[in-house]
């Protein structure tokens, strides 16, 4: 009879080691199924994403071969339909803040995701991007870009890719908005490689004004990966800066400015993005 207590109490030792191990399992299982849905969700998604840039590239290209305007329209009406594609099938939405550029503009834009091409290219009135000369190559895409003007780099031709940058912008003039990401290449939410000097080029050459860009996309679409995380993404237009200022004063600023914006919207992303 002395014994029962004790071996009650390691009973319910037990059992709630046993409930603990179980909730923990369920749990477990709960973040799998999540996961595989963001996939499967991201597959349907990409499906569209691919299928219809085939459908209305076709469609489109016999008036885009005649008309910018015409190529312009097809491409942001493209882009609106699988941001409502990605909102609808993956509840990822995106968020403008800002006041858009209009007009002669130098966009410098922080890079993080193809999400920010998509919500740039839809927002923008006249955007051209300056972009790797690879991706011109690539079909109905590369095609779209060349009617858009975006403008070739060679970053293996190091000195050479800028001047050759200032040449073909120089040869083409300046129309609409000009997108340029000053790190080249995308870059992980809460990182930063060395900014480039071919923003503070074409600012300086052009008397451009600049408008920088900062954004979370990244946080919700990463980089090489299936998943397509439901929230909120901001794309932010900051307050443009003026011509004028000396190179390096202008690439401090433009750093300083998209680097404490992007901080600035990591956290609320982060919360959305869990």
């Amino acid at each position: 009879m002395g014994g029962l207590p004790a071996a009650s109490a390691a009973g319910r030792g037990r059992g709630m080691a046993g409930g603990a191990t179980g909730h923990a399992a369920r749990a477990d299982a709960d973040r799998l199924r999540e996961s595989g849905m963001l996939v499967l969700r991201a597959l349907v998604f990409d499906a569209v994403l691919y299928g219809l840039m085939g459908v209305m590239g076709l469609a489109v290209a016999p008036v885009a071969a005649v008309s910018r305007r015409a190529a312009r329209w097809g491409i942001r009406l493209y882009c609106r339909i699988v941001l409502a594609a990605l909102a609808a099938i993956c509840g990822l939405r995106v968020e403008i803040r800002g006041e858009v550029p209009q007009g002669r503009a130098l966009v410098v834009a922080k890079h993080q995701s193809f999400l920010d091409v998509l919500a740039l290219t839809a927002t923008l009135p006249e955007p051209r991007f300056v972009m790797k000369a690879e991706l011109l190559r690539m079909p109905v895409f590369g095609w779209y870009a060349r009617r858009l003007g975006c403008i070739p780099i060679v970053r293996e031709r190091g000195p050479m890719a800028l001047r050759g940058l200032l040449a073909e912008v120089g040869a083409t003039g300046i129309e609409g908005q000009l997108v340029i990401y000053p790190e080249g290449t995308r870059v992980a939410p809460g990182q930063k490689l060395r900014y480039r000097p071919g923003a503070a080029a074409l600012y300086g050459r052009f008397k451009l004004r600049a408008v920088p860009v900062a954004t979370n996309a990244g946080l919700f679409w990463p980089r090489r990966s299936l998943r397509r995380r439901p929230g909120r993404a901001v794309i932010a237009f900051l307050d443009p800066i003026s011509p004028g200022l000396p190179a390096e004063r202008f690439m401090a600023e433009i750093e300083t400015r998209i680097e404490t914006a992007c901080a600035a919207l990591l956290p609320a992303g982060m919360a959305a993005g869990r």
